[in-house]
């Protein structure tokens, strides 16, 4: 025990041995730094733009963006207003296929509403987003699924497999009006 006592004392810079290593060096003190930006900057816009909101049923949180209003407007008016919410038809109805869709649809959403100009219609603007808003293949189809997991059983003689070809009618074709209220 003695001969390690003697042995910590003697190390070091002052006994001849080599310097101790710095805790902290300056690479991880920026990168600790920046990463600390990142989070509390992240973190404010998170809670600025109502992000958790976005997590639950609440149709409320689709119109925390202007651009929905008129959406959510006609669906309070529609038939579907008593027994469906905006998730019921618009994401997949089970974890994780249903976050997955809403981090998908939030992102792009967000890059859109960020970074769409004032002034679309200028001449070689980049146009996140058309107005109205227009639903994408993808949500496209996961409205189908939901059109069919909910009114199946009625219509399944109508579609019979064909919802995923490529040519194929979507429910919607017929029955445009049905979530949103009539078309404009």
């Amino acid at each position: 025990m003695a001969g390690e006592l003697r042995h910590r004392e003697g190390s070091g810079a002052a006994g001849g041995g080599t310097p101790p290593p710095e805790r902290w060096s300056k690479r991880w003190l920026t990168l600790a730094a920046l990463g600390g930006v990142l989070v509390g900057v992240g973190g404010r816009t998170f809670g600025y733009a109502s992000g958790l909101a976005y997590l639950s049923n609440d149709p409320r949180a689709c119109v925390n963006c202007h651009i929905m209003r008129d959406q959510f407007e006609s669906w309070r008016r529609g038939p579907h207003h008593a027994v469906a919410t905006c998730n019921d038809c618009h994401v997949p109805p089970h974890f994780p296929a249903k976050y997955i869709a809403k981090m998908r649809n939030g992102y792009h959403h967000s890059m859109g509403f960020t970074f769409q100009p004032s002034s679309p219609d200028t001449p070689g603007a980049r146009v996140f987003f058309e107005e109205p808003v227009r639903i994408k293949d993808t949500n496209s189809q996961i409205l189908q699924d939901n059109c069919l997991r909910c009114h199946g059983d009625f219509v399944h003689d109508v579609v019979r497999g064909s919802t995923w070809a490529s040519g194929a009618i979507r429910c919607v074709h017929c029955h445009a009006g049905v979530g949103h209220g009539a078309r404009r």
